[in-house]
């Protein structure tokens, strides 16, 4: 039965009724919505609108939704439509349909001018706050497993922890050693080709020394390992938590974190300080070449003025670093892979941001041990 509805109206065309009838199914999709169309335009004028529905006989989704749309648009004012006769059956449906996009859209920004600005930059602080959420619930499941492990050192997973250690720190050492050394040689050629203008060469190897021990080595370390081994983390447990491997490990009352987060987290808290001191060294050693070559300044002479710049305090405040950036590395790496959904673009999206978001975490982390380390005079 064809879907129809009539329109008749009272005196003035006051009080209007539409009459439905015949099936108002998804079959009958562009008939209906014409009938819509041209109700609305019949009833725009007036003050009382009633919908019979009596003679309706076949009703779905699609029909709920335009009845809906019917009523929304005549809701507008003062206007209650009413509507009658409508199958016992078919009210949970139009009941549902009810209240499906209620909620008025909200404008970001909180509007224009300097309340838009500030409610833009209030919603911006508030997400990037939700942010660490994670990371901080992944550096509490670590503590609590680290503890179990202590307790029951039978539950510790030694070859697991050997291998990430093999893998972050003894394949990572040929690129660290590299990229330190090329970043130490740049830094003192530089260093004498602009205080040669001043007659201040030997400063160069006190500058070299004091920047390399305390904050370039350890920081372009934890980085290439942000870069290196903490995106290989969260693609690895992105993936596992893709195939629902993880809810496996769960399923059988192993604990994830303790199996699959505690060794690659050891591993870079061990590694790390050894990498750092490794391309600490590795950095020096360019620019000691560096002044030879460049400079002509012979390597004994650079080495003694090296150790009259360097103290071991220098040294220290480097070390002291390196394990604390790598915990922080390992927290992000695998809070960003545990939030992975199950699609190829998630996977890629929660990559990049564990590298970006372990990158500015080391940074802002190094501003702070320097602002600690000068107020203990270190």
């Amino acid at each position: 039965m064809e879907s129809q509805l009539l329109v008749s109206a009272g005196p003035g065309g006051s009080d209007v009724v539409l009459s439905a009838s015949g099936a108002w199914t998804s079959a009958h999709a562009h008939e209906l919505e014409t009938l819509i169309d041209g109700a609305l335009r019949q009833a725009r004028q007036a003050k009382t609108v009633s919908i019979d529905m009596k003679a309706v006989n076949a009703f779905d989704t699609f029909g709920a939704w335009l009845l809906e749309r019917l009523l929304r648009v005549e809701s507008q004012g003062s206007r209650k439509p009413q509507v009658t006769g409508l199958r016992q059956e078919y009210q949970a449906l139009l009941e549902h349909l009810h209240k499906v996009n209620r909620d008025k859209a909200q404008e970001k920004g909180g509007g224009k001018g300097l309340l838009g600005l500030l409610g833009g930059l209030g919603e911006a602080v508030s997400s990037q706050l939700q942010e660490l959420v994670p990371l901080v619930n992944m550096l509490g499941a670590i503590c609590l497993a680290a503890g179990r492990i202590i307790v029951r050192p039978k539950t510790f997973r030694l070859t697991s922890t050997v291998n990430q250690m093999d893998r972050v720190g003894w394949q990572a050492m040929p690129i660290i050693l590299l990229i330190t050394f090329l970043i130490g040689c740049i830094i003192a050629q530089q260093g004498f080709f602009h205080f040669r203008k001043f007659g201040a060469e030997n400063y160069v190897v006190d500058m070299v020394g004091i920047l390399v021990l305390r904050e370039i080595g350890v920081l372009l370390v934890v980085i290439m390992v942000a870069g290196r081994s903490g995106s290989s983390y969260t693609a690895e447990l992105g993936s596992m938590k893709m195939r629902e491997e993880i809810d496996a490990l769960a399923t059988m009352g192993l604990d994830p974190v303790e199996v699959l987060i505690v060794p690659r987290v050891l591993a870079l808290i061990l590694a790390v300080p050894v990498l750092t001191f490794l391309g600490s060294i590795a950095a020096l050693f360019g620019g000691g070449l560096v002044a030879w070559l460049y400079d002509g300044m012979a390597p004994e002479i650079f080495l003694t003025r090296l150790r009259e710049a360097v103290t071991v305090t220098h040294f220290k405040v480097g070390m002291i670093k390196a394990p604390f950036m790598a915990l922080v590395i390992g927290a992000v790496a695998c809070s960003e892979g545990l939030l992975v959904k199950g699609s190829a673009e998630s996977l890629g999206f929660r990559t990049t941001t564990s590298v970006v978001k372990s990158i500015f975490l080391v940074i802002v982390l190094d501003g702070l041990f320097a602002i600690f380390f000068s107020s203990i005079g270190m």
